[in-house]
């Protein structure tokens, strides 16, 4: 038998005279056999819990058994080759499935981001990486995932249809089971368990073995079921708030569209009400559960009280989760008034564009139904304006109130018809018919307080917002992209979706180009008008209308560069399709600083995976395909230089099928090469949008009439 005391809640200061008391017996002593501690797995040094408490780690059954486990999936090894958002590729199917990545702490519900690249049933993540041992078998069933760690341990229901990763392990059961599994994952119950077998609250890693190893009650049929209505009930709750978040696949309308109000102090009060009252029914939930949960267990409010006691705190909250996983993707939700106002934008942008379905804030269209916990995830989210299959369209169905360019393509440009304010305006008085103005004036107000100026907000600060809700998993992926000059007078927006290999020769042609020419006249006229002795207003007004001038000349030449060149796959990726782009985003600096640094390694061979490399470079991408055979599969050539000589076992041939030579002469194109050889050659422009040398367009005229 051994004697133990406890002193490590107490104050420094105050340990020596507490030991003191307890060796004199007037204070708390804890007398054990130490091989009482290996009733736990792992024996922790638990001696302050009670006997009862120890034996049901012997008495009640693992989490693990013949029907349930935990399983840790695979690494990519290279997740800027095989990993995506789920809005930023051009096709979803059988090649890119929904990817568990961890995350943060987010109990029940948390939307699933990531991709992966699961062509020829990911066998180039096996051949680049894992050489072959990449396990497969359990990948697409129904299971319960969690961060990596974390203060407090909670589960998240995953939807059919996903390949799981190292961060984002799964407990695997029935599908029968796992609702109340995911209510008993989510319980404090388990949560203490946790922390007693690994020792410590918080800077827990929750590994396959440990969870393995926790308890888990019997129950009847009827709690069972009793406890996954509780948990298929907070899964719902959960899921509430993430339906304003527009880059979750649970999207259906912003916020402010989601109550009632006649203006935007008057609805973001509302909503902060429906939040405050959805997070009440939450907590109702939460405590039931883990009402239930204690009971299951037979604890106690002393055994509850006792497995927390004394154990070290590994790590604060922000501490344990800052690398949880790869980023924060708990329900995100609009904190302030300005925060929705910009969702609101944000969505009416959408819906200018085509990819947001107007007819959910009309009425005209039914809000859909809920889906199931475990239900695989869909290709667009509700509130994507989709036909009946589930997937986007690229043009407006037969009713729809609206218009919307199918090239991709809108202006800031007061007056043109292609005006990205103006289709947004359009938005605004289709969605509050009378009150549009009133919500018009708000909603300007709050996003730019000195000028009132909605385009202002859109021209200055829409991107970067853009950016930040279209950036999870490491990923940044705008696909609404603004091209512009570098004082932000002009820009192009661009969706990414629409973009063809033509796209840029119609901005050349159709919009750049005349936009050029028209400022171009403009000028003229000014100089004209100030005669041979211009007053100071005069110089000054031609001064400015020269820049700008000499700004969109800039543009059209680096537009003209892009154009032959051009060929989108957002297979790559956002950031890759957009690397030849960087000088056209200079109101930007960080973003284009990023484009150019991915365009500098797309030149020196990094991505020899991507569409775009084989596309610009193939004289050096096909002959890479001949010693790489996930080259080979990412580009379709894996035939030509590759042999299966055995089940599962390939080798090169040692003649391939048709000649590098032969395959490169298919692949090149001479005026893409020259067109490559003049961006690559292009000077770089300064902060005032001049280029440090190299030949000006001096008119217009002779470049709106190009052609391909």
């Amino acid at each position: 038998m051994t004697t133990f005391v406890r002193l490590v809640e107490l104050p420094v200061d105050e340990k020596d005279s507490a030991l003191r008391a307890a060796v004199r017996g007037d204070g708390t002593v804890f007398k054990l056999d130490p091989s009482v501690f290996a009733q736990v797995p792992g024996s922790p040094f638990a001696y302050w819990v009670s006997a009862d408490l120890r034996k049901l780690f012997a008495e009640l059954p693992r989490f693990e058994n013949q029907e349930r486990f935990a399983y840790s999936g695979t690494s990519t090894g290279d997740d800027d080759r095989f990993t995506r958002t789920w809005w930023e590729v051009a096709s979803h199917g059988s090649r890119w499935r929904p990817y568990t990545k961890g995350g943060l702490r987010s109990p029940y519900y948390a939307d699933i981001p990531a991709l992966v690249d699961w062509k020829s049933d990911g066998i180039p993540i096996e051949i680049s990486y894992a050489g072959g041992r990449v396990r497969k078998k359990h990948f697409g069933r129904e299971a319960l995932t969690w961060p990596l760690r974390g203060v407090r341990f909670s589960a998240q229901a995953v939807p059919a249809g996903c390949i799981f990763g190292t961060a984002g392990k799964v407990a695997l059961s029935q599908k029968a089971d796992l609702p109340w599994l995911l209510a008993l994952f989510n319980s404090q119950a388990f949560d203490k368990f946790i922390a007693f077998f690994a020792g410590k609250v918080g800077g827990v890693q929750y590994e396959v073995g440990l969870i393995q190893n926790i308890p888990v009650p019997d129950v009847t049929h009827a709690t069972r079921n009793k406890i996954a209505n509780l948990g298929r009930r907070a899964w719902s709750i959960k899921r509430l708030l993430d339906t304003g978040s527009e880059s979750s696949h649970s999207f259906a309308l912003p916020a402010l569209l989601q109550v009632r109000g006649n203006d935007l102090g008057v609805s973001s009060i509302a909503w902060f009400e429906y939040v405050r009252k959805i997070e009440g029914e939450l907590s109702c939930a939460q405590s039931e559960i883990d009402a239930r949960c204690f009971e299951l267990y037979g604890l106690n409010e002393a055994d509850r009280r006792a497995i927390s006691e004394g154990l070290d705190s590994g790590a604060s909250d922000s501490e344990s989760e800052d690398h949880a996983g790869d980023d924060s993707d708990e329900t995100e939700f609009a904190a302030d008034e300005t925060s929705l106002a910009a969702e609101l934008v944000s969505w009416t942008v959408g819906v200018a564009f085509g990819r947001f379905d107007v007819s959910l804030a009309t009425g005209a269209r039914p809000m859909p139904s809920e889906p199931e916990p475990f239900d695989p995830l869909p290709v667009c989210s509700p509130g994507i304006l989709a036909s009946a299959d589930g997937l986007p369209l690229a043009r407006p169905p037969a009713g729809y109130p609206l218009t919307f360019p199918e090239n991709g393509v809108l202006v800031d440009d007061p007056g043109h018809a292609q005006d990205l304010l103006t289709a947004v305006r359009v938005v605004f008085d289709l969605v509050f018919g009378v009150e549009a103005d009133r919500w018009w004036n708000d909603v300007a107000a709050r996003l730019d307080p000195k000028g009132h100026d909605l385009r202002a907000w859109l021209t200055n600060s829409f991107f970067e917002h853009h950016l930040k809700r279209y950036s999870k998993s490491r990923r940044k992926a705008p696909i609404l992209w603004q091209l512009g000059t570098s004082s932000g007078r002009y820009s192009v927006w661009l969706y990414a979706h629409r973009l063809t290999r033509d796209s840029f020769f119609q901005l050349q042609n159709e919009v750049v180009g005349p936009k050029l020419a028209h400022e171009e006249r403009q000028l003229t006229s000014l100089i004209e008008n100030a005669g041979g002795n211009p007053s100071a207003s005069e110089r000054k007004a031609i001064a400015a209308q020269e820049a700008f001038v000499e700004e969109l000349r800039t543009m059209l030449d680096e537009v003209k560069r892009v154009a032959p060149l051009w060929n989108p796959n957002l297979d790559d990726g956002v950031v890759l399709t957009m690397a030849p782009l960087w000088r056209l985003v200079p109101q930007h600096k960080s973003w284009q600083k990023e484009l150019k640094s991915k365009w500098d390694e797309l030149a020196a061979g990094k991505y020899d995976w991507a569409h775009v490399a084989m596309h610009l470079w193939p004289e050096r991408a096909v002959p890479n395909c001949a010693t790489d055979r996930s080259l080979a599969i990412a580009h379709g050539l894996e035939d030509i230089f590759w042999v299966e000589v055995a089940a599962g076992k390939w080798k090169a041939r040692t003649t391939p099928l048709r000649s590098v030579e032969e395959l490169v002469c298919e692949r090149s194109s001479p005026a893409v090469k020259a067109a490559l050889k003049s961006l690559l050659d292009a000077p770089t422009t300064s902060g005032n949008g001049r280029v440090r040398g190299g030949r000006r367009a001096t008119s217009a005229a002779a470049t709106v009439g190009g052609s391909r």
